[in-house]
Formats: structure tokens, C-alpha cells, sequence
């Protein structure tokens, strides 16, 4: 059964339109990975699902239109977004941060879901006090990952989670990611210029290319793509 199914004719910023008719599917606690060159229109389409750009055509979250929602309703209505630099807010706390992610929550049931997260991941309870900041790029991506998780969503998408990391630290990340939406039941949307990470992860995957998908299918099918292992697999 799908979770999310999107429709999208075209998306754009203003008078620009960067997609054009791309569809997507992702199943109840499925996972797919966006592929792509930059520029290619991967951000884009995150940021059409989270309702942040213009668009036209449809966009549903088990069977609900969210196109014309706002982007707090969209969250409320089941989705978190991480976007592309982490967005953590630099000036806030570890526990502060967290704290944003569950907005949508009653307080109580915010700072002890916070709580949890921090139990869940001691590096980050370590650092509770400490501005986020002052974290190191995989503990900010973390971090970051732990927010989202705060509003319980079903889907959860994630753009370009290994910018900057380190090959352990990125392999470490995805490890947790697998975990993580294993044991939460969550969804995931991954748009990721790590080819091998993300087919790694996903078990499905499309390939985009100036805002249209060009190639879709099973990820392990796509990893052993000679078109695809040329482009994003080097070899």
C-alpha cells in the first residue's frame, strides 16, 4: 500500500519551473533514493512534497491532497524534512533543538520524547547543553535526523545527509538511518549523491535528470545499471 503518491506536472520558484511531470511512490515504511547531478532537481522535489515551492498537480500522504496545504500543516499532517545542510539552528542547545522538532507536540510529551532521543543517541544527551554549533558535522547530522524523528512522522526526507562527512562517519550515518527506520516503522524519501549509500539503503530508486525522471526501478537493479554505475557508481 502507498504512503505517499505524487502526481507533480510541474513545480517551480516563481515565474520558474524546474520539474516537470515526475511521479513518485513510496510505500508504507518503504524507502526510495532520488538520484541525480547537481542542479538536477533533486531538492526541488523535497521541497515540493514539504509544500515550499509552486506547484501544480497532486500530492497525497496515505489518500490526503496536500497540495495547497502550508508546510506546518504538511508536517502536522505526517512528513519531516532534513534539509540539505542539516538546518540546525547554531545559537540553540542540543535539548533546544529537539525541543523545536517536537513543536507539535504537548511540552510534556515534547521533553520527554526529547529525552528519549537523547538516550537513544548519548553523544547528542552528552552534549544537551552544548549549542549545536559546537557539534562536529556528523553529530550536527545527527542531531538533525533526532529532530525530525521528535513529530513521529510517517515519511521522512532527507537531502544529501553525507555533505561533508567523512566515507566512516557517512557509513555510520546510514547504518543508523536503517535502524532507526526499521525499528520506528518510518518511511524514507532520500535524495543523496552517494549512489552507493543510498542504493545501499533504498529498495527502490529513480534517477533524475533536469527535473524529469529518466530511470526507475528496484535499487539493487539500478546499482547494476551500466548507465547508472557509470554516472554515479564510477565505475
Amino acid at each position: 500500500m502507498s504512503l505517499l503518491t505524487a502526481e507533480i506536472a510541474s513545480a517551480g520558484y516563481g515565474r520558474a519551473t524546474v520539474l516537470h511531470d515526475v511521479d513518485l511512490e513510496v510505500p508504507a515504511e518503504g524507502r526510495l533514493a532520488v538520484l541525480g547531478a547537481n542542479g538536477a532537481g533533486k531538492t526541488t522535489v523535497l521541497r515540493t512534497l514539504s509544500g515550499l515551492t509552486r506547484v501544480e498537480g497532486s500530492i497525497r500522504l496515505d489518500g490526503r491532497e496536500l497540495v495547497g496545504l502550508s508546510p506546518y500543516r504538511i508536517a502536522a499532517a505526517g512528513i519531516a524534512h532534513v534539509p540539505q545542510g542539516r538546518g540546525t539552528f547554531g545559537d540553540l542547545t542540543v535539548r533546544e533543538n529537539l525541543l523545536v522538532g517536537g513543536a507539535t507536540r504537548p511540552s510534556r510529551a515534547a521533553r520527554a520524547e526529547a529525552d528519549r532521543w537523547m538516550e537513544r543517541f548519548p553523544r547528542l544527551g552528552e552534549r544537551a547543553a552544548r549549542p549545536a554549533s559546537g557539534l562536529s558535522g556528523g553529530e550536527q547530522q545527527l542531531l538533525a535526523i533526532a529532530r525530525a524523528l521528535m513529530s513521529a512522522p510517517r515519511l521522512l526526507l532527507l537531502d544529501e545527509p553525507s555533505l561533508g562527512l567523512a566515507p566512516k562517519i557517512t557509513a555510520e550515518l546510514f547504518a543508523t538511518l536503517d535502524v532507526l527506520c526499521r525499528e520506528t516503522g518510518t518511511a524514507m524519501l532520500l535524495v543523496e549523491q552517494n549512489a552507493q549509500a543510498a542504493l545501499g539503503i533504498a529498495e527502490q530508486a529513480v534517477v533524475i535528470e533536469s527535473g524529469q525522471i529518466t530511470l526507475r526501478g528496484p535499487a539493487a537493479e539500478l546499482r547494476d545499471d551500466d548507465e547508472v554505475r557509470r554516472a554515479y557508481l564510477g565505475v
